[in-house]
C-alpha cells in the first residue's frame, strides 16, 4: 500500500486567516498568536477554518480496502484507474499474516495468527494454510484473466474474475478535515489491521505540511 503527494494549497496560515476573516483580519505570517487560535478553534469545536486547505495525494491499495475507504465521501473526491480501460498485469495483495476470526464480528480480527489450514476441494482435498491456498487461488484468476484478454475478450469483462486482493490505484483530493476524520476513524480500536496502516501512511504525507493543525486537530478533534 502506498499513498504520495501530489499537490495541496494552503498551509497552517491558511487556516488561521480562513478564522480571523470573520472580524475582517488576516495574518501575514504565522506565528505563536496564530498557533494558539489554531488550538482554540479545534478545542472548541470550530472546524469549518480546518477545511480551507486542500490536499491530493495518489493512494494504492487492494480493492477490499479502497472500497472501505471509499465510504468517506464529505470533503473528498475520489478518481480511479478503471480496468475497463487497460489490461496491465494486475498486481496483488498479500498479508504479512492471517490473522484469526473474532468472536465479536464488530471487531472483524484478533491479533493472534492463524497457524491451521485450509481444506480446498477445488486444490484436490489438499490441506494448505492459508498463505499457499491463497496464493494458488490468486494465481488461477490471473492466469485465466491474461488467457481471456490474449482470446480478445473485453477487459471490461475479464476483470470480473479478478480477486479482491488486485491493487488499484486513484487519485484522491479534499480538505485537511476530511482527510482529519478519515485518519481518526481508521485508526480507532476495532478498526481494521489494514486500514489503520494506509491510515498512518496518509498522516505521515499530510501532517508535515499543517503541523500545528494536524497537532491541534489529533489532540482535541
Amino acid at each position: 500500500m502506498n499513498v504520495e503527494l501530489i499537490d495541496h494549497m494552503g498551509s497552517d496560515l491558511t487556516v488561521v486567516n480562513a478564522a480571523r476573516v470573520s472580524f475582517a483580519k488576516e495574518s501575514e505570517a504565522f506565528n505563536d498568536k496564530d498557533a494558539k487560535l489554531i488550538n482554540y478553534l479545534a478545542r472548541e469545536k470550530h472546524i469549518l477554518p480546518f477545511r480551507h486547505p486542500t490536499i491530493s495525494v495518489r493512494c494504492k491499495a487492494p480493492i477490499f480496502l479502497a472500497r472501505q475507504l471509499g465510504k468517506h465521501q464529505v470533503g473528498l473526491t475520489w478518481s480511479e484507474e478503471s480496468r475497463r480501460y487497460i489490461d496491465s498485469e494486475p498486481e496483488f495483495f498479500f498479508p504479512d499474516k492471517w490473522r484469526k476470526r473474532a468472536e465479536n464480528v464488530k471487531q472483524g480480527s484478533l491479533d493472534e495468527e492463524f497457524t491451521g489450514y485450509v481444506e480446498t476441494e477445488e486444490q484436490h482435498g489438499v490441506d494448505r494454510g492459508p498463505q499457499e491456498a491463497a496464493e494458488l487461488a490468486v494465481q488461477y484468476c490471473s492466469d485465466l484473466y491474461d488467457d481471456m484478454i490474449n482470446a480478445g475478450v473485453a477487459p471490461e469483462q475479464a476483470r470480473m474474475i479478478l480477486p479482491q486482493s488486485m491493487y488499484v490505484n486513484w487519485v484522491w483530493t479534499g480538505s485537511l478535515l476530511a482527510f482529519y476524520q478519515l485518519y481518526k476513524l481508521r485508526t480507532e480500536h476495532g478498526a481494521q489491521m489494514e486500514a489503520q496502516h494506509f491510515a498512518n501512511q496518509l498522516e505521515a504525507v499530510v501532517a508535515p505540511l499543517y503541523p500545528a493543525s494536524w497537532a491541534a486537530l489529533k489532540e482535541y478533534a
